[in-house]
């Protein structure tokens, strides 16, 4: 269960990527861009103030941990699952294409198996690729992958089938390649259609509809939570919702405060899903991590909204980001890469120091946490007090002046052609092929002078 709070903590972070990335679809104006990336970040820093706030207390308290266990009834009840309208779309078609095998983790999270290698090669009951062939479940006294099929990473559908990536007798590596290529595909996919999503709402939301959906978003913040909730219950994904509202604000038609309080009812309903999940077992746990999971977000949202000087910090901290992508559009891929690659993989490297439990691993983890911790301070120090903010901005500045410079550089060398030319015949200067002619003419006799006076040397001395 401790496991399980962190990685929502970590989930919530992550899942604020999505429009990030959609607000890098507004690049080509750079007002619209400045919007859309405050409006996607001002969700980011909420995740990431929440967990820096709750990380930490959790650790010495067990506040989220204790909190859900006094709510825990001893049994949950048995419930039929409740599919939201947006999986009732997508499900058949992923179902046909890509199906994951949930048991791996599930087996090697609880010891059952040590890796995935339990479960290769794959083995289908007499070479038939179909769920009952593969993916049955054992009955008692069967040898899985003899009497019965055994299936590896990617599984089959008792509804739909084996999928289009699925294949008889893989190995791991086989496997492993089919979901790399789905990763590629569907990360291909989500850019072209968010990309697609932004255009419509940029040609779409004009005029008198900017105007409705302005006046109907002008809300109190309350109930702007309430709203991002419901629609949020609906599509069962706040990625969603903050990916249609992230152009929306880019578009001046969603101010960023009302951006906040609809980004954090949707953190709140996408909590949702994870209830509702819980409840199709009598695992008590699932409630638990599922509850967590609500708490973490409330949690959240009492601290950083209700009081005005407090919700100013995401607010600000996200106007200032907006800021610097109108000094260089370099700064939303770098902040992605940052926020999203660099520290979850140094915190992760860290973590793996000390899970392993040796000495010299500890030492060398103790070492590079106490260098992070120094780092953070000097950075602090430097952009605070020694002007590094002003130094960074600066820095900006000079690459934005100069990209544009080369940018101009072409219609900048016409401009000057032109006006050379003008020039040469308002006063009649020669021609650039007349010049030419006379620097190589001139070339010519500067070469053939000091042969000439070489040979009048030689004759004298005949002479003489």
């Amino acid at each position: 269960i401790n496991t399980g709070i962190y990685m929502i903590m970590g989930a919530n972070i992550g899942t604020s990527v999505t429009n990030t990335i959609v607000a890098m679809g507004q690049m080509a104006d750079g007002i619209q861009l400045e919007r859309a990336f405050a409006g996607a970040t001002v969700h980011d820093l909420f995740n990431l103030l929440s967990v820096a706030v709750l990380f930490p207390l959790e650790l010495i308290s067990g506040y989220l941990f204790r909190l859900t266990s006094a709510m825990l009834p001893e049994s949950v009840a048995d419930d039929d699952k409740w599919e939201g309208p947006i999986k009732k779309i997508v499900s058949p078609l992923a179902g046909r294409v890509l199906k994951a095998n949930k048991n791996v983790i599930k087996d090697i999270a609880t010891g059952k198996v040590e890796n995935c290698n339990a479960y290769y090669p794959v083995v289908c009951v007499g070479g038939i690729e179909d769920y009952k062939s593969c993916a049955d479940k054992c009955g008692d006294g069967e040898e899985k992958g003899v009497d019965c099929g055994r299936v590896g990473l990617i599984t089959c559908d008792k509804k739909y089938g084996c999928p289009a990536f699925f294949q008889n007798g893989a190995t791991k590596q086989d496997d492993s390649i089919a979901g790399g290529v789905c990763m590629v595909l569907a990360l291909v996919f989500l850019l072209v259609c968010l990309l697609g999503l932004v255009n419509v709402l940029q040609r779409g939301l004009m005029g008198m509809s900017t105007r409705i959906i302005y006046k109907a978003t002008n809300v109190p913040g309350i109930f702007a939570l309430v709203i991002g909730a419901a629609v949020t219950v609906l599509v069962q994904s706040s990625s969603i919702t903050t990916s249609v509202l992230t152009p929306l604000v880019g578009l001046g038609v969603i101010q960023l405060e009302q951006m906040l309080p609809l980004t954090l009812g949707a953190n709140i309903g996408t909590t949702v899903t994870g209830l509702l999940a819980s409840l199709v077992s009598d695992s008590v746990a699932a409630l638990q991590v599922a509850l967590c999971h609500l708490f973490f977000n409330i949690s959240g949202i009492i601290i950083w909204y209700p009081i005005p000087f407090m919700r100013k910090i995401p607010l600000n901290g996200a106007r200032e980001l907006g800021k610097w992508t109108r000094r260089s559009k370099a700064i939303p891929p770098i902040y992605i890469i940052t926020v999203f690659f660099i520290c979850p993989l140094l915190l992760l490297g860290i973590s793996e120091l000390f899970v392993q439990k040796k000495v010299g691993w500890t030492v060398l983890g103790t070492i590079i946490v106490i260098a992070v911790f120094l780092g953070i301070i000097r950075f602090t120090w430097w952009w605070k007090r020694q002007e590094g903010r002003a130094q960074f901005i600066a820095c900006l500045d000079r690459r934005t002046t100069r990209n544009a410079a080369i940018a101009a550089l072409p219609e900048d060398m016409q401009f000057l052609k032109s006006k050379v030319a003008q020039l040469a015949e308002h006063t009649g200067l020669p021609e650039d092929e007349e010049v030419d002619e006379e620097k190589a003419e001139g070339t010519d006799d500067a070469e053939a002078e000091p042969e000439a006076v070489a040979e009048e040397a030689v004759e004298a001395e005949e002479q003489a």
